[in-house]
């Protein structure tokens, strides 16, 4: 397999990448991003590439993507609070960028893979109880939101029309995410568990009430290749959109598995000061999920939180 990963600078990419470059069956793996994206060091029998590529420009595309490639994944992007902010920006960057990659692909290599995350920020707010299901509509209440559904309809019409073989995986919010926060309204998900972990102080901008639908990063990333590997026919006549699972948590059990894993010093860290562009942003996301389709695929069930946490600290913390 040849496979280009864009976005690939992101933690995700990284991640990802990381896996693939483990698998012997991938022979090449380009990654792009708008920075020359870090190659992981791993020790690897397939050709690695990276690659400094401005994903607006058409003309970059169609460069880019006349290599030799079997598989895309299309992880670039503005994420949901920078894209809220600035519409001009995530407009280009979401729904722009996705259109050159997927119109030069179709064109150039037909028929090839391609995996899109998208997300639950897809969906609208839910009643107490309500459960998404595959036949839930898409109702975005976030500018994020509706650019990842414009994308969703156009690459699973594609994939309905033979263009391209489309996997359109819906994301639950990732923790715990490395590194320092985002443009995400969601970015505080990992924040309050990754800073006081460190030692630092973190502020929770919603109530401790809220409810969420999470996935660790291990179980994403292995979501990601499994999605990868679905045959076709797999997906049957229908959409090629499924629900990934996550669980359904409460922002106050998060900080009750933060303080089984850092103690009450970890927990001590946190400040809750309420921010009511998160809370409209985050809180208009669903937090329960029907997710048969997905399992019947293939894809796997995350654990408990503390097991996430446990698994951040060994990924993504220094080790002592």
């Amino acid at each position: 397999m040849n496979i280009l990963i864009t976005g690939a600078g992101g933690f995700i990419g990284q991640a990802l990448a990381t896996s693939l470059m483990k698998d012997d069956t991938v022979a090449k793996l380009i990654l792009t991003d708008v920075v020359e994206p870090a190659i992981p060091q791993v020790q690897s029998a397939c050709k690695v590439q990276a690659v400094k590529a401005d994903l607006t420009q058409c003309k970059v595309c169609e460069g880019l993507l006349t290599q030799d490639l079997t598989h895309v994944y299309l992880l670039h992007g503005i994420m949901s609070g920078a894209a809220e902010a600035n519409l001009e920006l995530g407009l280009k960057v979401n729904i722009d960028s996705m259109r050159y990659v997927m119109d030069t692909l179709r064109a150039v290599k037909p028929g090839i893979r391609v995996v899109f995350p998208s997300s639950l920020a897809v969906f609208g707010p839910m009643g107490e109880g309500d459960v998404v299901t595959e036949t839930t509509m898409p109702s975005p209440q976030s500018s994020y939101g509706a650019q990842k559904q414009i994308c969703e309809t156009l690459l699973n019409d594609f994939s309905r029309r033979g263009l391209l073989d489309g996997r359109i995986v819906r994301l639950p919010t990732i923790i715990v995410r490395p590194g320092r926060p985002t443009g995400a309204a969601s970015s505080f998900c990992s924040g309050i568990i990754r800073e006081p972990l460190n030692g630092e102080k973190s502020v929770l901008p919603v109530p401790r009430s809220l409810k969420l639908w999470v996935c660790s990063t291990r179980t994403v990333i292995k979501n990601l290749l499994i999605a990868r590997d679905i045959p076709e026919a797999g997906f049957g006549k229908g959409s090629r959109i499924v629900n990934l699972p996550g669980i359904t948590v409460t922002v106050q059990q998060m900080l009750e598995a933060l303080q089984e894993v850092g103690g009450d010093s970890a927990l001590s860290k946190l400040e809750e000061s309420a921010d009511k562009a998160v809370v409209d942003i985050v809180g208009s996301w669903p937090a329960e999920f029907d997710v048969k389709r997905a399992r019947d695929l293939g894809f796997e069930g995350d654990g408990p939180l503390s097991q996430t946490i446990r698994e951040y600290m060994e990924d993504y913390q220094p080790k002592k």
